[in-house]
């Protein structure tokens, strides 16, 4: 029988989070091996989405969501402006434009408080238009902290980072399936040129397929998987220059932030994400990630509350992404899920679950949170 190579860890999935855990564990001295199901890093949830580099407002203080995003965002913004990373420091308007939101905007103003983020100002009507004269503002809070990065830049210093420390990145390559084999797990790719190998950990950082992974892990407790929820989000782009030079967000909804105005590093606007919510059980082969044309006239909408000079018919469909979440629609939202040992009682396995926004922000805490896990579990 033919000898199986043996590393430390296999991380399965190299978007923005499992390549930022392959650098942070590689370069910890351990031996990596980082596996992709696409044919490139970095194609799935990380490229379809908005690049915002988040503060920290809105999420429940202590969760890993709060933690993760205040740590992630100055562990981001020390890495890129330390490789070169394109980072526009942008920062971001919360607007109120009814009167009636405005108490909305002390209480997210006061969560963010209670997670670190201290650095909010409440802003009057005159204040905010004196930024963007061409909001429709009844009140707002300006975050200076939140900004717009390069996220294949980003993820392409990651992944040299990663080698340079010894890992080994395989691409059209997606997890097939694991056994437990003495103190390690013996895993299995598939594709065009599958292989094995034995691996003390699997890091499961699989986004979308996260919970398809640790089903195929055996033995793993069905229990311990939480059931995926997914959200769709679609982007509009605007026809010509928007006249911000700012981030602009309306206040959250049910599943996400809002239909809300990001720029790219060239100043070009786009707007979304809504939330579209998919029936459960949807494989990954049936999501349809096309934009619909007809979803702009409620992107207009939505847009005009906050900027009512919004050109008809300027907003072109763009591109969407769909969000692994664990909650559904009218439910609270969940937590970020990182279950090590200690959580599902399975020696050698962290599963990532749930990782969506602010994953991007939070990519480099999360990655440092893992290496602690195992460092904790090896001592």
């Amino acid at each position: 029988m033919a000898e199986v190579d043996a590393v430390d860890v296999l991380v399965v999935g190299a978007g923005v989070v499992g390549l930022a855990c392959g650098r942070a564990l590689a370069l910890g001295g351990l031996e990596v091996v980082l596996v992709e199901a696409a044919r490139t890093y970095g194609s799935g949830t990380s490229s379809r989405n908005s690049e915002v580099v988040h503060a920290g407002l809105y999420y429940e203080p202590g969760s890993l969501k709060a933690r993760l995003c205040v740590r992630g965002r100055e562990l981001l913004h020390a890495y890129c402006d330390a490789h070169g990373v394109d980072v526009r420091r942008c920062g971001k308007l919360v607007v109120a434009t009814r009167p009636a939101q405005e108490g909305a905007l002390e209480a997210i103003r006061l969560r963010a408080a209670a997670c670190g983020v201290h650095e909010l100002q409440p802003l009057t009507r005159t204040q905010a238009l004196a930024l963007e004269p061409a909001l429709n503002v009844r009140a707002a809070l300006w975050s200076p902290a939140s900004s717009i990065v390069d996220s294949h830049g980003l993820m392409t210093a990651l992944l040299g980072d990663a080698q340079a420390a010894g890992a080994l990145y395989a691409v059209a390559s997606p997890f097939a399936a694991a056994e437990r084999m003495g103190e390690c797990w013996r895993a299995r790719t598939a594709g065009a040129e599958p292989f094995e190998l034995d691996a003390r950990w699997i890091v499961n950082a699989a986004g979308l397929q996260a919970q398809a992974v640790a089903a195929a892990m055996q033995g793993f407790p069905p229990a311990a998987v939480p059931p995926r929820r997914l959200a769709k989000g679609s982007y509009f782009a605007l026809a010509g220059r928007a006249p911000f030079s700012r981030l602009v967000y309306p206040l959250p909804v049910d599943g996400g932030l809002g239909v809300h105005l990001t720029l790219d590093l060239a100043g070009q606007a786009r707007f979304g994400p809504d939330v579209q919510w998919l029936p459960e059980g949807l494989a990954d082969a049936d999501i349809d990630y096309a934009v619909d044309p007809a979803r702009g006239a409620a992107f207009e909408a939505e847009v005009r509350h906050y900027w009512p000079g919004l050109p008809a018919g300027s907003l072109q469909p763009a591109y969407s992404g769909v969000r692994p979440k664990l909650s559904g629609p009218g439910e609270p939202a969940a937590d970020f899920r990182i279950d090590g040992p200690g959580a599902h009682g399975i020696p050698g396995a962290v599963q990532l679950f749930g990782i969506e926004s602010p994953g991007l922000t939070a990519s480099l805490a999360i990655a440092e949170h893992v290496a602690a896990m195992l460092a904790r579990a090896d001592a």
